[in-house]
């Protein structure tokens, strides 16, 4: 009987032991766990390094929506940029390798390839289409009612006068016989004559337009230049204002700091299009535009990252539409494949 008790008392002992180990287990597997869910979560939160490039890269860039994408770089120690008002001084700055990349109107950044003998390239679309006419009033709503109008615009013999002729002629529309169309030396002439001539329609580009609604509560938004474009003309171009070129030699010495650059840049671009408040208070502050006209202007900016096959089909007909104009805009020609740089 003694025996049979003590049995007794060992198997339970043996089996209090045994659930007590357990319970140690199934503790000690739910530690194991937490502290493998930590370092996963750990390691998910730490940020891969970005790339930097090996020496500063130097910049230029335009005051405008040309500009305006580049942002975040503005006070990146990696990146040098300089901002110009015109062309005109942007084109000493690459021919003589002040700047090793900068961003160009596109039809400038074919002119270069030509006179340069090819020693550049263009890398990405950085601004589509700016171009918008305005009018006071509420009666201008299809390009089918510009006909009979009287349309002031700047920039003769430009990217204005010949992106305006395509969107009119691909809307059946005859420029010289259906409109009549005033140029002047100013955007702020455009706007003047606006107010002067309140039947008349106002082509004029961001952010200027922005700047010009909010000094006049009667102009209004009529037509969008790039969504006509887009609209009426289907050879896959689109209405590009701006692109980011890089000179050759450079780029045959640093294509891994250009590959650098471009991923920033085009965050950069990502940046300026979600967080607009910030990208503002940046673009203000460089005095590329004023902080105000910056917050209401850039959802109309049509600031992007474009490059690779698409840039090429955009660009490539988008400049053979103004070589049917004026050749000489455009250097001459539309540039070979060689132009168009793919990492």
């Amino acid at each position: 009987m003694k025996k049979k008790k003590l049995t007794a008392l060992l198997l339970v002992l043996c089996m209090g032991v045994a659930a007590l180990s357990g319970c140690g287990s199934r503790e000690d597997a739910k530690e194991d766990v937490k502290e493998e869910e930590q370092q996963e979560t750990e390691e998910e939160n730490k940020k891969p390094e970005e790339a930097k490039p090996s020496a500063v890269i130097n910049i230029g860039a335009m005051k405008g929506p040309t500009a305006m994408g580049m942002a975040q770089l503005l006070d990146d120690e990696n990146y040098n940029v300089s901002i110009v008002a015109s062309p005109d001084e942007m084109v000493p700055m690459v021919v003589q390798g002040q700047v090793d990349i900068a961003a160009i109107p596109a039809n400038l950044a074919a002119t270069l390839y030509q006179k340069t003998e090819k020693q550049i390239s263009v890398l990405a679309a950085n601004t589509l289409g700016v171009l918008y006419l305005v009018e006071n009033g509420d009666t201008i709503h299809s390009a089918a009612d510009l006909k009979g109008k009287t349309i002031y615009s700047s920039g003769k013999g430009a990217t204005p006068e010949y992106a305006l002729n395509s969107v009119l002629k691909a809307n059946g529309l005859d420029p010289e016989k259906d409109v009549t169309v005033e140029y002047k030396s100013e955007h702020a002439e455009v706007v003047a004559a606006l107010a002067a001539d309140t039947a008349a329609v106002g082509l004029l580009p961001q952010p200027f337009v922005t700047t010009a609604l909010m000094k006049n509560e009667n102009l209004r938004v009529a037509l969008d230049l790039n969504e006509l474009w887009e609209s009426s003309i289907d050879d896959g171009s689109r209405l590009i204002t701006g692109v980011v070129i890089v000179r050759n030699e450079y780029l045959k010495e640093h294509e891994d700091d250009v590959k650098i650059f471009m991923d920033a840049y085009e965050k950069s671009v990502d940046f300026v299009n979600t967080d607009v408040e910030a990208a503002a208070e940046i673009i203000g502050a460089h005095e590329i535009i004023a902080k105000e006209v910056a917050v209401k202007a850039i959802p109309e900016c049509s600031i992007v990252f474009i490059e690779g096959d698409e840039l090429k089909t955009m660009l490539s007909g988008y400049l053979n539409t103004l070589l049917e104009q004026n050749p000489q805009i455009i250097g001459g020609s539309v540039p070979d494949d060689a132009f168009y740089y793919k990492r």
